[in-house]
């Protein structure tokens, strides 16, 4: 089984409207949906915005089921350097956990300044970077590359992950500058620390919105980007041969 996970419900409504359901569960105030979707059994969970729902969503996903993968995704915003556009599908070779560290005189630290990291299991030490499974990204990759509909461009990258999303030019720049980073959103490196501490190969993918820059909300466009992120959930699952 494969475990999906969004924050909102127009980032699933795609997927529901596709998939066969064959079960639920209510689990306190969050629903998982169960069944089939492009021939694979997958679970999944809207699990609400930021990353105290993304770590209970995914902690209910690895924990009711038998999940062999995580897979999350929705909308984000692309840092202007990065090279991505609104409508382009990415991908997470990691995620940051940019807000967790110390702001000393010196500026931001993380929290290797610190000295104590996020996450320790029997083979890695993590302070603030969750790497995505390689073998499930490069699998998605060439999914993704493959199909016949190259309209939307694919990239992949460091993702970041903020309570705040960024607002302003100003704030981009200087998370651009610190992280070198292909988009943002307020969930993932959460549920991305829940999975590796289960031990479960986790994927990102995105379907962009907007670029972070000063707050124009007229100049977005979701509704492309739900689409294109779902539709792409889809074809990985079509080819997934872990």
């Amino acid at each position: 089984m494969i475990a999906l996970l969004c924050s909102v419900q127009a980032e699933a409504d795609l997927l529901l409207s596709t998939m066969t359901v064959t079960g639920a569960l209510q689990l306190g105030a969050k629903s998982i949906i169960m069944g089939k979707l492009a021939g694979r059994d997958i679970s999944l969970c809207v699990g609400g915005m930021g990353k105290v729902n993304a770590a209970h969503a995914a902690t209910l996903l690895l924990t009711n089921a038998s999940a062999e993968a995580l897979i999350v995704f929705g909308i984000g915003g692309a840092y202007r350097s990065s090279g991505a556009n609104i409508g382009d599908v990415v991908l997470a070779r990691e995620e940051i956990a940019a807000d967790e560290g110390v702001l000393t005189p010196e500026g931001f630290k993380d929290t290797s300044h610190i000295g104590i990291p996020l996450l320790k299991t029997a083979t890695s030490v993590i302070y603030h970077t969750f790497p995505a499974s390689a073998s499930l990204l490069e699998q998605a990759l060439q999914t993704l590359s493959s199909r016949a509909d190259t309209a939307s461009p694919i990239h992949a990258g460091t993702f970041v992950t903020l309570s705040t999303c960024t607002g302003t030019s100003a704030r981009a720049e200087e998370l651009e500058a610190r992280y070198h980073g292909l988009c943002e959103n307020m969930e993932v490196a959460a549920a991305a620390q829940v999975a590796l501490s289960h031990h479960i190969p986790w994927l990102e993918l995105r379907g962009i919105s907007n670029l972070v820059k000063d707050r124009a909300m007229k100049e977005w466009d979701i509704p492309k980007a739900t689409a294109v992120v779902q539709n792409a959930v889809i074809d990985i699952l079509k080819g997934w041969n872990p």
